[in-house]
């Protein structure tokens, strides 16, 4: 399939300009490319991690997430009652340690950072003889390609360009679909996803441009760029432009006095930054980056819009609609190419998020309060989630209590009738 043919340009003028998709896996992750943007600026992955705000919103959500513990629960009974399934070899992998040279925080942090980067998180399988996993290995997303065989299987092709993987330098390595953990972001068909700075390239390019454009004012001495005019005419200008750039360019030579010569004299033609919103600008990149991550601003530093009232709702609104959906990817993604056919109804992993929601500490007492005075938090309950001590189980730290009486809205009064007819029948005894 041709570039021109690809992208339809070779159509009439009236045909609708949609990509000609023939293979729904390869082509999915090629509708959005890097490159030039309209600013001029080259964006890729690496060049993206270096504006702050793109860092800071990596890190965090990658950070976050790596440092929630990740249990492997399994179903007890009927309902919905669980434990904690340790004797599971998969849990060791998925809480402590997914390979003898990672922690399972630098583990996910690093598969979080390839989701945020290019969509999609890949981790190598080790198995035994019993189909059990040993070990999980990071692979770097920009080294994969998904295909189908002639069976209509996926295959993952794992370009080995570097010495990650020894003796395997500058080979192709073909895997498995159960040999691979894949997570993927968002995208069309589902299996694989976008680069999320693919798509966001030229709001990205224009960011670097502002940034480009503020380093070479402050290089050229933070002054506006402007002509040096002479009376006459100058045999070599070029050695008076290279003696005033070496006199009077860059930040450390800013405000020095200009000494001209021979009747020359200075005009400036450049507007000052602040004519040119170069603030404005560099602010409203921030709130763009951070729209695109689902960050909220005051998170990567920018307080312009948060106040003490709104700091804790906006804390929580964070997990809820920033953290859940790629918790959710990844646990799903664990059961699909984790967990054997038959383990799947048994077993399932949950991130435990429960210290993001915690609030101030007396909102915190007060709904403890309500949930063991309704019966549904055992004094134990609320220290483990305080992380105190327990109380023993023969002192009542797993007993449950209910604080008043409930009834029925078709029982109201009947409490009260039943006492009018025990003080009736004890009038008409005391008559006799």
């Amino acid at each position: 399939m041709g570039f021109l043919s690809r992208f339809s340009f070779n159509k009439t003028r009236d045909a609708p300009k949609i990509p000609d998709i023939q293979d729904n896996v390869r082509d999915s992750g090629n509708l959005f490319v890097f490159g030039m943007t309209h600013s001029g600026e080259r964006v890729d992955e690496r060049t993206a991690m270096q504006i702050v705000t793109v860092y800071a919103c990596v890190r965090l959500l990658s950070n976050t997430i790596a440092g929630l513990p990740l249990h492997l629960y399994k179903y007890t009974g009927k309902c919905e009652d669980k434990e904690l399934a340790t004797d599971h070899p998969l849990y060791k992998i998925l809480y402590r340690q997914p390979n003898p040279e990672m922690s399972s925080f630098s583990f996910w942090e690093a598969l979080m950072c390839h989701l945020l980067l290019w969509g999609n998180a890949y981790a190598q399988i080790v198995r035994d003889g019993k189909n059990e996993v040993l070990g999980l290995y990071p692979l770097l997303p920009e080294n994969m390609e998904i295909d189908r065989d002639k069976s209509g299987n996926l295959i993952y092709i794992y370009h080995a360009y570097t010495d990650e993987k020894p003796g395997e330098h500058d080979k192709d390595i073909i895997f498995r679909r159960d040999e691979i953990l894949h997570i993927p972001g968002l995208g069309f068909n589902g299996i694989v996803g976008f680069s999320p700075i693919a798509m966001m390239k030229n709001a990205l390019g224009a960011a670097i441009a502002v940034e480009r454009y503020g380093n070479a004012f402050f290089k050229n001495g933070a002054q506006p760029a402007g002509v040096l005019e002479h009376p006459g005419v100058l045999k070599n200008p070029e050695k008076i432009r290279e003696n005033w750039t070496k006199v009077y360019g860059g930040a450390r030579n800013a405000h020095r006095i200009a000494v001209l010569e021979e009747g020359m004299s200075y005009k400036p033609i450049s507007l000052p930054p602040e004519d040119s919103q170069f603030l404005s600008t560099r602010e409203f990149d921030v709130e763009e980056i951070c729209r695109m991550f689902q960050v909220p601003p005051h998170l990567v530093q920018d307080l312009k819009r948060s106040t003490f009232n709104n700091i804790e709702n906006q804390g929580i609104a964070f997990v809820q609609y920033s953290l859940m959906p790629w918790i959710i990817r990844i646990e799903k993604g664990v059961i699909k190419d984790l967990l054997l056919e038959e383990e799947q109804d048994v077993y399932f992993p949950k991130f435990n998020v429960d210290g993001l929601m915690r609030g101030d500490y007396q909102s915190r007492m007060n709904a403890y309060a309500i949930g063991v005075g309704n019966g549904f938090f055992s004094p134990n309950d609320v220290r483990r989630l305080e992380n105190m001590d327990l109380i023993p189980h023969d002192l009542g730290g797993d007993d449950f209590y209910l604080n008043g009486s409930y009834n029925k809205l078709q029982n109201a009064g009947a409490a009260y009738g039943l006492n009018q007819q025990e003080n009736g029948d004890h009038t008409s005894e005391n008559k006799e």
